[in-house]
């Protein structure tokens, strides 16, 4: 079988149809099925089910994809380590959730241009655990997201911490006039949070139900500008990284409530390949730029 095959039925089953499948490899749509025939007849087995329009793969051609896309893999690393030492050119494919996007992706994407004229950015958002499964399966080339310090990657990832981000919650200025409170005497008030998948919304969770509490959501909605903006107007009360409030320009409309039984905090994690090649380079100076970002975060509770 040949790489062009492999190359040719992954393309085939991530963009969802042969038409897109052959633009994204520039080639015409016949070109693409003679390739993915020429696969089945190595493998003696059909991997697409054409009975539906457009054609996806058949149960055995779900599981062959995945392999496909591990040796496709594995052979972009194979030519990238012979050229560990070049400039990265092409296309770079980070992912960063919201909330260090927010801080980051704006100075980082002017520092990537300026240092690399071949090369050519994408970002992908999406929740921590979401992106750690799209590089593991190449889909991009690193990821920056918040996860706890035990945090277990799988095989063939490599992680590094660049700083640590305290999550405060908040409440609309004086409405909670007390210096301390404890999760039993407010989660009454209901929560402003994203929708289900957010890893701080899992936490909260977490911590509510060990104590027996209801987990009350007032409303959910992606932004943490809408959702600081939800909270200053008493919507309820918000659960946020320090660093993104204190950028907020809501901020003077929010108090932090000092929660004492409920600190968390997160460590800011870079995920890539064991040997992503050239774009490390890239992924050096992401990561640079992100520790710097967050270094002067303060990492205390600040009590009404």
């Amino acid at each position: 079988m040949k790489i062009d095959d492999i190359s040719a039925f992954v393309a085939v089953v991530r963009n969802q149809s042969i038409s897109a499948a052959a633009d994204a490899l520039g080639l015409t749509q016949s070109a693409i099925t003679r390739r993915v025939q020429n696969l089945e007849q190595a493998l003696g087995v059909e991997l697409l089910d054409r009975s539906v329009k457009p054609p996806k793969p058949s149960a055995m051609g779900k599981q062959v994809y995945e392999q496909c896309a591990k040796v496709l893999l594995e052979v972009e690393r194979l030519r990238d380590l012979v050229q560990e030492d070049h400039a990265p050119t092409g296309v770079f494919r980070i992912g960063v959730i919201q909330t260090i996007g927010d801080v980051v992706l704006l100075d980082t994407l002017q520092k990537l241009n300026q240092a690399f004229d071949g090369l050519h950015t994408e970002v992908a958002s999406g929740w921590g655990a979401q992106l750690v499964q799209r590089v593991d399966k190449g889909e991009i080339d690193a990821a920056v997201a918040l996860f706890p310090a035990t945090k277990v990657l799988p095989d063939g990832l490599r992680g590094r911490t660049l700083g640590r981000i305290e999550l405060v919650v908040v409440a609309k200025k004086d409405a909670l006039s007390r210096r301390a409170y404890k999760l039993r005497d407010i989660f009454g008030q209901g929560w402003v949070l994203n929708p289900d998948g957010c890893g701080f919304r899992a936490g909260l969770a977490r911590a509510l139900a060990e104590q027996g509490l209801s987990f009350k959501i007032n409303l959910e909605t992606f932004g943490t500008d809408l959702q600081l903006g939800l909270v200053a107007n008493g919507v309820g009360l918000g659960l946020m990284p320090r660093p993104i409030l204190e950028r907020s320009r809501h901020r003077a409309q929010l108090d932090i409530v000092n929660v004492t039984d409920f600190k968390p905090v997160l460590d800011i994690w870079l995920v890539q390949p064991l040997q992503p090649g050239p774009v490390q380079h890239a992924i050096d100076l992401f990561a640079e730029s992100v520790e710097q970002a967050f270094a002067a975060a303060p990492l205390k509770i600040v009590a009404r």
